[in-house]
Parts: C-alpha cells; sequence; structure tokens
C-alpha cells in the first residue's frame, strides 16, 4: 500500500486526482486488526471458539480446529506447544494477550483454538491480510 501511495496508484485507477492521507496505512492496519478481532469474538459468542491451554488441548483431541491462535506477547515455548498439538492446524500469533482477551471479555488470553468452519476461514483471510500489511509497512 505504501508503494501504491508513493506511485500514486489511487489517481491513475480513479482518473482524477486523489488525496491520499498520509496516515492510510496505519488506518487500513486498524481496521484489519478490529475486524479480526471482531470475528474471533463472535466465534467465542457461537461457540466456535474456546480458549486457555487446557481447553485447547481438550479441544483438539475431540473436536476439528480450523486455527490456532497464540499471544505475540506470550511465552515462546507456549506457541511451540500450542502448535506442536496440531502441527497441520495455522497459528495465528499476530494479536497480544490483551487484544485476543478484550475480544472475548477477559482481560488477557494467550491460547484459543476456532473450530473448522466459517469463523477459522474468515479469521485466517482476514489475518493474513493484517499480517502481509504489517510485513509490508
Amino acid at each position: 500500500m505504501v508503494e501504491a501511495c508513493a506511485k500514486n496508484v489511487f489517481s491513475k485507477a480513479a482518473r482524477v486526482k486523489v488525496e491520499v492521507p498520509e496516515d492510510l496505512v496505519d488506518r487500513v492496519e486498524q481496521l484489519l486488526r478490529q475486524r479480526c478481532l471482531e470475528i474471533f469474538g463472535l466465534a467465542r459468542r457461537a461457540g466456535q471458539m474456546v480458549g486457555g491451554y487446557e481447553k485447547v488441548r481438550s479441544f483438539l483431541s475431540a473436536e476439528t480446529a480450523g486455527a490456532l491462535f497464540a499471544a505475540s506477547d506470550g511465552a515462546a515455548d507456549g506457541r511451540s506447544k500450542i502448535s506442536a498439538l496440531a502441527p497441520d492446524i495455522p497459528l495465528v500469533d499476530c494479536f497480544s494477550g490483551s487484544e485476543l482477551g478484550a475480544a472475548i471479555g477477559r482481560d488477557w488470553l494467550v491460547h484459543a483454538v476456532v473450530a473448522s468452519g466459517g469463523f477459522a476461514e474468515s479469521l485466517l483471510a482476514e489475518a493474513n491480510r493484517f499480517s502481509g500489511l504489517q510485513e509490508n509497512k
């Protein structure tokens, strides 16, 4: 997106002069972050997400998981333990423990799993967009 702003791509596409705000990338990043966390909260309210290491471990032994979540500010060995439980399940680790917790009405959440299905697919798609934007910043 930064390159698109620098190359004046928006004006060329619109065929008129477009004023791009200086903080466009930050705004889009915040909106993508918010979107991911809203879907995460919806998954919890729909009963498609469980949080906490032991609950995640139990869920993985009984259900089909679509996405694993580990807080970015959680311990590195915790992320490796979670991903070792289900190595084929994508791990999303771009949100802090306080962000994940706030999305479901807690103070803090380090580990979570979302059941396979629509919520997991939407979360993975949005998290990939969010991560891609952060990498290109």
